[in-house]
């Protein structure tokens, strides 16, 4: 895929898969401090960057990314980057989404709380085949198959990958969450999550650090302040009903976890947002 101006893209219709929908792929050399955002995309799209280095902020929380590296934007999830000053980057995209799109994902460890991507050895692969997507865009069945490639290249070559797809341990690691994600308005305990498993508190602790690089209290309290900074930007709720909406007894104990994980109070955050 040659460049010939600084930014290329093609949008592409290929909505027909069961497991994911391919719209865009692009290529983009920036300018030194080019930046994007703040932005909140309805579509999932993964960056890989060619030279150069950048950062990127997710959810409020920065990442230096540099040649060579991947970052992830999930649909849904409020993001910011910016080229470096002195040597910015240079990077590819593809825009997908889809039934299966933030699995494949996460089985190349990436996600929501891993945004990055780092693979263990030469990944020029990634380039080569976002380049072929891009040159034969008009070529549907084969947009398919590469798009297929892409993901089981990304997922071997990922030096964050624990888990093959069969691997029992990582539906134990799925099911931790998707607990969290449901009841975590609830004044639930590890031990609770745990044993919604089937596990005991210890193994499914090592096994969630291993797969996440979280613990579960910390993923759980994690995605506590997601949902209350959505309800701090987005409702008028006080910080009161915040605080029990997201699982806290009270309003002294959540603006303290608060201001650990934000720097500053939940109404300090609201006002200044």
């Amino acid at each position: 895929m040659e460049v010939t101006g600084v930014d290329k893209v093609k949008f592409i219709d290929c909505t027909k898969s069961n497991d994911f929908y391919l719209f865009e792929v692009g290529r983009y050399k920036c300018v030194p401090n080019y930046s994007y955002g703040p932005i909140v995309r309805t579509r999932t799209i993964f960056h890989y960057v060619i030279s150069g280095k950048g950062y990127l902020i997710l959810d409020d929380k920065r990442y230096d990314i540099e040649s060579g590296q991947g970052f992830l934007i999930p649909a849904k999830c409020k993001a910011y980057y910016e080229a470096d000053a002195e040597d910015p980057w240079e990077y590819t995209w593809i825009h997908v989404d889809g039934p299966r799109t933030m699995e494949l994902f996460n089985s190349a460890g990436i996600s929501e709380e891993n945004p990055i991507y780092i693979p263990k050895s030469d990944s020029g692969i990634i380039l080569d085949i976002l380049g072929d997507i891009y040159d034969h865009s008009d070529r549907e069945c084969y947009c398919y198959a590469k798009v297929y490639e892409f993901f089981d290249t990304i997922i071997s070559l990922s030096k964050n990958r624990i888990f093959n797809d069969v691997d029992p341990r990582l539906a134990y690691v799925k099911s931790a969450i998707n607990f969290i994600r449901l009841k975590y308005s609830e004044p639930i305990s590890v031990e609770e999550i745990a044993a919604a498993c089937g596990l005991n508190r210890s193994y499914l602790s090592r096994l969630f650090k291993h797969a996440t690089g979280y613990t579960p209290q910390e993923y759980l309290s994690s995605y506590r302040m997601k949902k209350a900074t959505e309800l701090l930007l987005e409702s008028t709720e006080s910080v009161s009903s915040i605080a029990l909406i997201v699982g806290y007894s009270d309003a002294f104990t959540f603006s303290k976890a608060f201001k650990r994980f934000k720097g500053v109070s939940p109404s300090e955050y609201r006002n200044n947002h």
